[in-house]
């Protein structure tokens, strides 16, 4: 079940990860805890830019960073991955429902004149003409 998350919490999580470079961060992190400055050093971009990237993270609580000394430690957080992944299948689930419903449907021999909707033409047609004749001029 898809713990109940705010569409701000959920935003965030997504906006974290719509970046290339974030999303290595968070691969990297995976493996194994690493410092700002290992990380900076993958990436041909200041270290300021990668903390800002680690800050983003952060705040969509994606990874954990903790002080060891001077260095700064940073850990992806499995925890927080499983959850956007739960939503993401959430939503799958949904669509593949209403595919499922549309591919029964389809499915279906045609239904009965009586039960279909009427077409344009038969809506617009006077009340006691035939649906096929155009309407007749006074």
């Amino acid at each position: 079940m898809v713990e109940q998350q705010s569409d701000a919490d959920i935003d965030r999580v997504f906006h974290a990860l719509a970046d290339a470079t974030r999303r290595d961060i968070v691969r990297r992190t995976l493996v194994t805890e690493q410092s700002v400055t290992q990380l900076a050093a993958a990436y041909a971009m200041s270290f300021a830019a990668v903390s800002k990237h680690i800050a983003v993270l952060a705040e969509a609580r994606l990874i954990t960073k903790r002080a060891e000394g001077r260095v700064r430690l940073v850990r992806a957080d499995p925890a927080a991955l499983a959850r956007a992944q739960e939503l993401l299948r959430s939503y799958e689930d949904l669509w593949r429902g209403r595919i499922d419903r549309l591919d029964a449907l389809l499915a279906q021999p045609d239904a009965p004149a009586s039960t279909a909707r009427p077409t344009r033409a038969a809506r617009t047609a006077e009340p006691d003409a035939p649906a096929s004749t155009p309407p007749t001029e006074p």
